[in-house]
């Protein structure tokens, strides 16, 4: 393993539970009742309290990358950071505007577990958000 191969996978392993942590502080504790009722709505308001929550939980992510950058030296590039956490925000609104994802669960052949099982699209939407948790750490470390 070369000394940059070794950086990146350090980077990686420790920049992926930090967006988990910052990603369900966002997702739960942060969101407000509103955005969280309201980001499937159709029309400008489910797009404007979508969109509210996404910055929030964006800068969320955000400050749990700056606090680990600060606590234990790790540098993050500025720009994969930037990119990595666009590109995050993008796959996390997709997925909040809610018939987007359910959507393609149905076409993915959920939609027996979907018409079945009242926690199958919150748990379909959190294992999206890791997917991308994870494309987001692989960004960074890149």
């Amino acid at each position: 393993m070369t000394p940059t191969t070794l950086e990146h996978t350090v980077t990686f392993a420790a920049v992926l539970p930090t967006l988990i942590i910052g990603h369900h502080l966002g997702d739960y504790w942060i969101q407000t009742d509103h955005q969280a009722k309201t980001k499937g709505a159709p029309g400008a308001p489910g797009r404007h309290a979508c969109a509210q929550h996404v910055a929030t939980l964006t800068m969320t992510l955000t400050l749990a990358l700056v606090a680990l950058a600060g606590v234990t030296g790790l540098h993050l590039p500025h720009t994969q950071v930037a990119i990595a956490l666009m590109v995050n925000a993008a796959s996390h609104y997709w997925a909040d505007r809610r018939t987007t994802l359910a959507a393609l669960a149905r076409r993915a052949g959920k939609g027996a577990w979907i018409e079945s099982d009242k926690a199958a699209l919150p748990h379909l939407d959190q294992a999206w958000h890791l997917y991308w948790l994870g494309i987001t750490a692989l960004i960074i470390a890149s």
